[in-house]
Parts: C-alpha cells; sequence; structure tokens
C-alpha cells in the first residue's frame, strides 16, 4: 500500500514545477517585450518630431567617421574683374571645396553653373586690398560657402553640411 501514496504526492510536485516554468517563461516574455519597445520606440518618437518641426524635411545629421579622408572637389579657377574704383583690376582665383564624399561632389556637380555664376559674382563685388588680406580671403570663403550650400541645397541642419569647406589653390591678383 505505499506504493499508491507515494504517486499522489509526485502529481502536485510536477504541476508546481511546470507551473513555475511558465510563470518564467511569460515574465522573459514580457521583459524581453518592454525592452525591446523601449529601446527601438524612443528612437522612432525622435524621428517622427523632427519633420514636424521644420518646414522641409531634412536628412538626420550624420556623425562624420574621423578616420574618413574628406573628399576634395577642384572647381575650374575663374578670372574676373575687381571693383576697384578708377582702375582696371584682374583677379585669378582656384578653389576646392572640401565635402564629404564622392556622392556629395556627384551632387554638387549638377549645379555647378550656377555655382560658378554665384562666385562671379561674390569676387567681382571685391576690391584688390579686399583679396590679399587675410580677413578679406575669409569672408569670401564664407560666402562661397553659403552660396554653395545654398544652391546645392545642402544647408547646415543641426551643425552639419556635407559641404564642409571653401579653400583657395591660387589667387593671383593684378
Amino acid at each position: 500500500m505505499s506504493a499508491p501514496a507515494a504517486a499522489p504526492a509526485e502529481k502536485p510536485k510536477s504541476k508546481k514545477l511546470l507551473i513555475i516554468i511558465i510563470a518564467l517563461v511569460v515574465v522573459l516574455a514580457a521583459a524581453g517585450g518592454a525592452a525591446f519597445f523601449l529601446l527601438k520606440g524612443g528612437g522612432e518618437e525622435h524621428e517622427a518630431e523632427a519633420p514636424a518641426n521644420h518646414e522641409k524635411a531634412k536628412p538626420k545629421p550624420k556623425k562624420k567617421d574621423a578616420a574618413a579622408a574628406p573628399t576634395f572637389m577642384p572647381l575650374d579657377a575663374v578670372v574676373v574683374n575687381l571693383a576697384d574704383p578708377g582702375t582696371v583690376r584682374y583677379a585669378q582665383v582656384g578653389l576646392t571645396l572640401q565635402v564629404e564624399d564622392a556622392k556629395t561632389a556627384d551632387e554638387i556637380k549638377k549645379y555647378m553653373p550656377a555655382i560658378r555664376s554665384g562666385i562671379l559674382m561674390l569676387i567681382s563685388r571685391r576690391t584688390a586690398d579686399e583679396l590679399l588680406s587675410a580677413d578679406g580671403k575669409a569672408k569670401l570663403a564664407e560666402e562661397i560657402l553659403e552660396l554653395v550650400q545654398k544652391t546645392a541645397d545642402m544647408e547646415p541642419y543641426k551643425g552639419y553640411s556635407p559641404v564642409e569647406a571653401v579653400l583657395f589653390s591660387s589667387i593671383i591678383v593684378q
């Protein structure tokens, strides 16, 4: 008779173990699902807010890889009459654009006639003294950078633009 007494004692034990295992699986699945939604859902909320705050949706700024070398895009030299009063002076200016990558350079090439025209207009408003001074060169480089960014629709967004800098490769004033 001792055999029938042992059988009922084992059944409740296995039911308790089964219930504990099922409860543990359910709790772990719930915790995993909650973690997934919290980690994944937080980024989507910020992305959804960004276009609502701006009239024109712009790409999310990328963090530039410090190890990646920039791409340099040399432009044809421009020869311009300067705005010196009372005398005729010319300037030949060679420029190079520093851009994020080759894809950006290809995109800028689509706008090159408008960019070149704008550069000619900016330089032709300068005098020889302005072009020869360090401050004048820095101001001109800044204005050309803004022109290129605006014309190619790559204006800075949260401090980032794939058009990074305007570099002078030569300046000759006669």
